[in-house]
């Protein structure tokens, strides 16, 4: 079944859906609809193969390869792209592996003049780059197992996992990448692993002008979407590695001690959402800043990934997020965050309120919440929320960074992320209605 006729039946499953509650009668209006939006999804994912195929970095103004980027753009770059070519690209990110295990955001090539001050790291394993890592997030690590997992899984190529790295093997690295996470961003009174303060999933710290390195004056959190992450990461790394009963019993047991944990400390049951920080050494905010009310979308949605919430409970926050798109005016469930953070709270400039990541309108992470709907057979839901991020990739003919509340698109015009969610979104609801 290709994609035209799986939207079609989609669509119908919207309309029925709203039938059964008395919303609407499946008039010619809605036939129109259905009609209108079907070659909405061909094109898009069209779109987003030919801008895949043109290259890794995270897009236009962007010179590196991020991996938490990569991470979300591989499935489709694997369909599109040499296999050799990608294995390369993700083999670089080992090249920069740090002697504790932590992994870099990214590589450039010749950063001399780029005008970013990064703190800058040099290998003699790809002298050709430099690399470099914004240390207040905690999600490298999970990231790069997941794209590896993800690349496995397209195609087929476990070879990947004995390639050797300095002198030890893909494999061997990725489980050094996570007993960094244990070393050294976990926290054991909450048995979670901690960051920088920042807004959701972003990489951005109120403390600072630019705000991607951890300093003197961080405050450090625990969030879900870091841990929610790691879960992630774990069942992807026991799903392609080979390792033994023992090894195995034990990535199990942490797993399971962090989804409990994630559940007892930042699982608020009676705002049935998570908590935005647990806070180990005070908060950069006010106190008049009540930061409890604050609804995480993109958290939400890695926790709905991995596993930590109910059928029931992923029905309720795909409501709560469309409540909150409502209240903010916005145009999709891509929206970071509901209410925002003030102006002010944020030293970064890019960070005031409906901005960036602080309510800005992401399909990046829109787009994952849409293929988590279709996984729990919400599609009627899926389908309401996918129509305005096609619409919009549509009529500015290319997959924009992030946008305002009233539509207008910011950032990179040629956002892989944004290309490579909603690809995964349309060819996961294509492959749901083949069953």
């Amino acid at each position: 079944m290709n994609i035209r006729r799986a939207l079609v039946l989609c669509f119908v499953s919207l309309f029925s859906f709203e039938i059964a509650y008395g919303q609407l009668s499946l008039s010619a209006d809605a036939a129109k609809k259905v009609e209108a939006i079907v070659p909405l999804a061909d094109s898009v994912k069209h779109m987003a193969e030919r801008l895949i195929k043109s290259g890794f970095t995270a897009g236009d103004g962007y010179g590196e390869v991020w991996i938490r980027d990569l991470n979300t753009f591989m499935n489709v770059a694997c369909k599109v792209n040499d296999k050799r070519v990608i294995k390369k690209h993700l083999l670089t990110f080992f090249h920069f592996q740090q002697p504790d295990g932590s992994i870099l955001d990214g590589y450039v090539p010749n950063p001399k003049g780029s005008g970013v001050p990064y703190n800058y790291y040099h290998s003699k394993l790809a002298p050709e780059y430099a690399g470099h890592k914004n240390t207040v997030e905690t999600d490298q690590e999970s990231s790069l197992i997941q794209a590896i997992a993800k690349y496995i899984s397209s195609t087929g190529d476990k070879s990947i996992l004995q390639d050797t790295v300095a002198s030890g093997t893909v494999q061997k690295h990725l489980e050094e990448a996570m007993q960094f996470l244990l070393k050294h961003r976990f926290d054991e009174k909450y048995g979670l692993i901690w960051g920088a303060t920042t807004s959701d999933w972003g990489d951005v710290q109120p403390e600072h002008s630019w705000g991607v390195e951890i300093n003197a004056d961080t405050h450090k959190a625990i969030d879900i979407y870091d841990n929610a992450m790691f879960v992630i990461a774990i069942n992807d790394y026991l799903g392609f590695a080979s390792v033994s009963g023992k090894e195995r019993k034990y990535w199990l047991a942490v797993r399971d001690k962090l989804k409990t944990n994630i559940r007892k400390h930042l699982w608020d049951k009676s705002r049935q959402k998570f908590i935005p920080h647990i806070y180990l050494n005070g908060s950069p905010f006010p106190a008049s800043l009540n930061e409890s009310e604050i609804y995480y979308h993109g958290g939400t949605t890695i926790a709905i990934e991995a596993g930590l919430l109910s059928k029931a409970e992923v029905k309720a926050a795909y409501l709560k997020m469309q409540d909150n798109v409502r209240e903010a005016k916005a145009a999709t469930i891509g929206l970071t965050i509901y209410p925002v953070y003030p102006a002010g709270t944020f030293k970064n400039g890019g960070m005031g309120p409906y901005s960036y990541q602080n309510g800005g309108d992401w399909t990046w992470f829109g787009g994952r919440t849409v293929s988590e709907l279709i996984r729990y057979d919400l599609i009627p839901e899926a389908c309401e929320a996918l129509e305005p991020m096609l619409l919009r990739v549509i009529k500015n003919k290319g997959f924009y960074e992030w946008y305002t509340p009233d539509n207008r698109p910011q950032g990179s015009s040629s956002f892989r992320g944004e290309a490579g969610v909603l690809w995964t979104a349309i060819t996961a609801l294509e492959a749901k209605t083949k069953k």
